[in-house]
């Protein structure tokens, strides 16, 4: 059986069995599976197929499991132990909401130096796990988590390395939609998990609440 037929019999069971933390077509049409023409040897494990025009494709099932395992993880601590950044425009809407909803901290613009590791800056945080949006564009960001001993949760696109992350998850860490869609998972599960809302609870809005609007999307 050819590799694609297997990855469609998975998705079908998945769905059939009503598993996934949003259907697949909720992943599809906020652009989650999209990945760019740069494929890092260390995301191939990651990447279904190689469109014709050289565009790479995410596996949902292994973006899905991820952010399953990544929010189970998460609601193991306090709000307060718990860091996301993320310094791409894109990113700005989705952090903050992330901060309304659970009151985990964001940073969502440039990370400043110390914010991390600095006690005597009024910035400092001290937390546990610090999720990064993009790890280019958040690199300082995520050293410095490694160099702290924070627990690092990233999105990971198909340009990243895997290097100082603990858990990465396979997405589009570009696009106004898929940004508003995976931070939009993360604050129901997160809450879900650690019992504010019931097991099929929903939030009061539509994960498009949490999206930067009038941003272009970013495909390569």
């Amino acid at each position: 059986m050819a590799q694609g037929e297997q990855e469609e019999r998975k998705q079908y069971k998945m769905a059939q069995e009503n598993i996934w933390l949003v259907s697949l077509e909720e992943y599809i049409k906020a652009g989650v599976h999209i990945g760019t023409k740069i494929k890092n040897k260390q995301t191939k494990k990651f990447i279904a197929r190689v469109r014709s025009d050289g565009l790479a494709i995410i596996d949902v099932i292994k973006l899905d499991e991820r952010l399953r395992l990544s929010t189970k993880l998460l609601s193991r601590y306090e709000p307060y132990q718990i860091l996301a950044v993320g310094r791409r425009e894109t990113a700005r809407k989705p952090l903050q909401m992330l901060n309304k909803y659970t009151g985990i901290n964001v940073y969502p613009k440039r990370y400043p130096p110390g914010l991390l590791t600095n006690p005597a800056l009024d910035i400092f945080k001290d937390v546990d796990v610090v999720i990064i949006t993009d790890p280019i564009l958040d690199r300082n960001a995520l050293l410095d988590a490694y160099r702290t001993g924070k627990i690092t949760i990233a999105f990971v696109d198909t340009n990243n390395s895997l290097s100082y992350i603990d858990i990465a998850i396979p997405a589009n860490n570009r696009g106004a939609k898929s940004l508003a869609l995976l931070y939009y998972i993360i604050a129901r599960e997160y809450l879900r998990n650690r019992g504010l809302l019931s097991k099929k609870g929903e939030l009061p809005i539509s994960y498009e609440e949490f999206m930067e609007k009038g941003l272009e999307e970013e495909e390569e």
